[in-house]
């Protein structure tokens, strides 16, 4: 398999799970030194990572709260020596509720989550990558980023706030080497997917109903997407949200 990653670093947030686990074990398998951060540790992938010959530490980090952010990045480049890559996929679903029954402490925790965390991870991964003159981020938003979805407002909020983050950083670092883009999934069968079903009393036929394709997509298919953005085959590429949904948003 082609190493084009050789020698570099990346972070993958949310890496425990499903698309942050399976782009971490792609990086590695593409040759970069990884960085798994969650909040919660899964041995998963750091274990398949080091069985495949390849280098990978865990971190345990809250992405909503600054100091573990500042803490998480300075580890990884004090174990690897730099950071080049960066793929912000840590996210929850939070609570369904319509508008006007949904709570407060939901709005702040989903939001801390999901666009916060986005904002705290660029706040201090830039700053090395800016010293390196060179870096790619890969920020994790949805199909909720660009469509809105009925009973869940606080998701869908944050997921359209990340997209809007990363055309701003894109257009801010354009000059300096630096790339920003966003991924949008559409159903992937990840645990989020599953806790969704459960808390919403659908079936999976019901959600993969929606997706033209006929199925639901693989982390694997979204990791192929993060890589590419993050890679110099994407080299012209900033300040973009692709959709990698299934042809959802085009119905």
């Amino acid at each position: 398999m082609e190493r084009e990653f050789e020698n570099k670093v990346a972070i993958v947030t949310g890496g425990s799970f499903g698309i942050g686990r399976a782009t971490a074990i792609m990086f590695a398998q593409r040759g970069a030194k990884v960085a798994i951060v969650d909040w919660v540790e899964d041995q998963e992938a750091l274990n398949a990572i080091q069985q495949g010959g390849g280098e990978a530490i865990f971190i345990k980090c809250d992405v909503s709260k600054a100091g573990n952010v500042q803490a998480m990045v300075e580890k990884t480049v004090t174990t690897f020596g730099r950071l080049d890559y960066a793929f912000n996929n840590a996210g929850i679903e939070g609570e369904s509720a319509p508008t006007h029954e949904g709570t407060e402490e939901n709005f702040e925790k989903v939001i801390g989550i999901n666009l916060k965390g986005v904002w705290l991870c660029m706040k201090y991964q830039i700053p090395h990558m800016l010293r390196q003159g060179k870096g790619a981020i890969v920020n994790c938003s949805s199909i909720a980023g660009v469509i809105g979805f009925p009973g869940i407002p606080a998701y869908t909020a944050s997921k359209h706030g990340v997209i809007g983050l990363t055309k701003t950083a894109a257009l801010e670092y354009a000059t300096t080497g630096i790339r920003v883009n966003a991924v949008c999934p559409g159903v992937i069968q990840t645990p989020m997917i599953d806790r969704f079903i459960d808390k919403n009393k659908t079936t999976k036929e019901a959600m993969i109903s929606g997706e033209p394709l006929g199925r639901a997509g693989t982390p694997e298919e979204i990791a192929e997407a993060a890589l590419w953005l993050c890679s110099d085959a994407s080299s012209f590429v900033t300040g973009h949200a692709l959709l990698a949904d299934g042809g959802w948003v085009a119905r």
